[in-house]
């Protein structure tokens, strides 16, 4: 039996500073990622809890100039479209305003899958939640996204995608079903509040806000 780390104070205000830096990003500078850093960042979200150590995620590096161009067009695309629902003018330009994606010019694309035909794990814990898979996916990404920031990069998840079309577009297996679409990269610039809190668009809420007694 392996005895477990001890961890110091020093580090408990490290992974506090993590989580606070670790930010949706949109802006990304150009250079490539190395590739041993993607290997391990990969490695590392597959350390993830998932329900019954099913590890139904499937992560999809998008290399295809082709197909990363048709993401582009499609999420452009869904954009466009929300935006132009928006019923409040002021929402609506404040909305326009917004870089919603990377995906011009980040130097990792990758989507993000949850596999709902696995056998892994025989079914446990998912036989009256079944949406405890797609939960552990979720888990694997924010595992890789404070990997990401504890290398100096970024991560953006884009949520303005259809997921039956970027299933479509991505040719994966059947049973697989879409989760996310991510950019990664170096942030072009890095800042600790979210972008959309300095755009005006949305702040953060009291950390009590969001929790109750019953």
């Amino acid at each position: 039996m392996s005895l477990p780390p001890r961890f110091t104070p020093e580090f408990h205000e490290d992974l506090s500073a993590l989580l606070a830096w670790r930010r949706d990003v949109r802006r990304f500078r150009r250079g490539p990622v190395a590739e041993d850093v993607v290997a391990q960042l990969l490695a590392t979200a597959q350390l993830a809890p998932s329900v019954g150590n099913s590890q139904p995620w499937r992560f999809v590096r998008v290399r295809s100039p082709g197909l990363r161009e048709a993401l582009i067009r499609h999420v452009d695309g869904e954009a466009a479209r929300a935006g132009e629902a928006m019923p409040d003018p002021e929402r609506r330009a404040a909305y326009g305003a917004l870089k919603l994606h990377g995906l011009d010019h980040a130097p990792e694309v990758i989507a993000v899958f949850c596999d709902d035909a696995t056998d892994i794990g025989g079914g446990l814990g998912a036989a009256t939640m079944p949406q405890t898979r797609e939960w552990s996916v979720v888990m694997a990404i924010h595992t890789l996204w404070l990997a990401a920031r504890a290398n100096g990069l970024g991560l953006g998840w884009v949520s303005i995608a259809d997921p039956d079309t970027v299933t479509a577009l991505s040719d994966v297996p059947q049973g697989w079903r879409f989760i996310a679409l991510l950019c990664l990269g170096e942030p072009e610039e890095p800042h600790i509040v979210p972008e959309l809190e300095r755009l005006g668009w949305q702040a953060r809420l009291d950390g009590g806000a969001n929790v109750s007694e019953r």
